[in-house]
């Protein structure tokens, strides 16, 4: 007896012994069964094998795209290091930015310093004013729903619309109230921080729905009051995912280059006060990368410029999954 023979006596014997009768088999008698048909793959088999494949080929072109990303951005951003011989260290802490002079012209650090600056004071600015405690702890639904479709309306709004209201009302302000150009670190963080609020609001509802409810009422039957409750219980569970809300909002006002570049005043000088002119590395790269011949120096510089905005894309997702990890634990630490 070889195995189909064997298959087919086993399918009888589970036919004929069934109680509720199969899908596909409930019209089936024992002498009935096309035991090369059951061994064939089905229509959901290869539907099965379509769905694996097409996953599979959106997993790799995604790596792809990513390592190509990378690969081309690293290739040209190295360029100005080991073709044209510039030293790292002098490019990361020298002031004196004009590549068309030569290598020993081509230091970035007004641009980094100006780039953290700027970040770092919008992130500031714009996490005090989140509003994701009253959405959450206080607002009625209709409240907060209405709060929710006004954040998401910021976020639709294109960056070059914050850039020319920033142009329009804020820098002429500043001018007014501080003299000067208007042209600064301030302008660009007053547009910034509408820019990264609706990010670090939405991420922070988020982090703070995901709070356990009974938290919130183990707390109350202590005796503890709303307030209370709030700030030793519901902001400590989810501190880190709070955090993680505002690297977000960070790495968003580190990338943005229109709206920055409208505002900041795009003069490579390094800022002695909030409203000097200044550059970032966006606004450089906007402003100066049509201007430049590929393969040049001042083109390299550039592309070394770029690199460095990746680098710190990385850093800021790393920087998610590290914080995200550390709460976790320490969650689980205060808790059980």
């Amino acid at each position: 007896m070889d195995k189909k023979d064997k298959l087919k006596e086993v399918v009888d014997q589970a036919i004929a012994s069934q109680h509720v009768p199969h899908v596909k088999l409930k019209k089936m008698g024992p002498t009935s069964v096309d035991i090369d048909k059951l061994t064939k793959p089905s229509k959901e088999t290869h539907q099965e094998y379509w769905g694996k494949g097409l996953t599979y080929l959106a997993i790799v072109l995604i790596i792809v795209l990513v390592v190509s990303i990378i690969g081309f951005v690293g290739y040209h951003g190295l360029a100005t290091f080991v073709s044209d011989h510039v030293n790292v260290i002098h490019f990361l802490t020298s002031t004196d930015w004009d590549p068309g002079e030569g290598k020993n012209h081509v230091g970035a650090a007004v641009m980094i310093v100006t780039s953290f600056l700027v970040t770092l004071l919008a992130a500031l600015v714009a996490t005090p004013f989140a509003i994701a405690l009253y959405m959450t702890e206080y607002s009625s639904k209709k409240g907060a729903n209405f709060l929710q479709s006004v954040t998401e309306l910021l976020v639709g709004i294109p960056s070059v619309v914050y850039g020319f209201l920033g142009l329009t009302i804020i820098v002429p302000v500043i001018r007014k109230l501080f003299g000067g150009t208007g042209f600064g670190i301030l302008a660009a963080t007053l547009v910034l921080f509408v820019m990264v609020l609706p990010t670090i609001t939405s991420l922070t509802v988020d982090s703070l729905k995901a709070v356990p409810s009974h938290f919130r009422k183990a707390s109350m039957a202590l005796g503890s009051t709303h307030w209370q409750t709030i700030y030793h219980v519901v902001l400590r569970v989810a501190t880190p995912r709070i955090l993680t809300a505002v690297i977000f909002g960070m790495a968003r006002a580190f990338g943005e280059a229109l709206a920055v570049q409208m505002v900041i005043g795009n003069a490579v000088l390094m800022p002695y006060n909030l409203v000097s002119p200044s550059a970032t590395l966006t606004s450089q790269l906007t402003s100066q990368m049509g201007n430049t011949v590929m393969g040049t120096l001042p083109n390299n510089a550039l592309w070394s410029l770029a690199l460095l905005l990746l680098i710190m894309s990385l850093v800021f997702n790393f920087l998610v999954k590290l914080i995200g990890k550390k709460g976790q634990k320490e969650t689980v630490k205060s808790f059980v």
